[in-house]
């Protein structure tokens, strides 16, 4: 048993209160400016959490919407992309690069051309 002035306690007696885990006792003002601390810290980070998946699925969106454009731009011109290229190109995560090789892509005569801006 802990002394009654002990850390622990004025750490994990507001929070079982918080949760419902402790005694039906009633809280006091301390306790529940502790609670309403501890809900607006985790409500702010969850929010944080889910503004950063949107921004990381807008950027996986859009690069794969950009390996397909140049995929098919090659494909469409009849520039043979061999495996070892197709790994190259589906791998690329920037989509700036993948931005520029598509418009290579648009004008080049070979995968050279495209892939290594010749």
């Amino acid at each position: 048993m802990l002394p009654d002035d002990a850390w622990e306690k004025s750490v994990a007696r507001p929070l079982l209160v918080h949760f419902r885990l402790a005694s039906q006792e009633p809280t006091i003002d301390e306790e529940d400016d502790v609670s309403a601390e501890i809900r607006a810290w985790f409500e702010d980070y969850e929010r944080k959490l889910r503004a950063e998946a949107r921004k990381e699925g807008r950027i996986e969106g859009r690069v794969e919407a950009a390996v397909r454009a140049v995929l098919t731009t090659l494909r469409v011109r009849g520039i043979a992309v061999p495996d070892a290229a197709r790994e190259r190109i589906l791998a690329e995560k920037d989509p700036e690069t993948l931005e520029r090789w598509h418009e290579r892509a648009i004008v080049a005569a070979s995968l050279a051309e495209v892939l290594d801006g010749l």
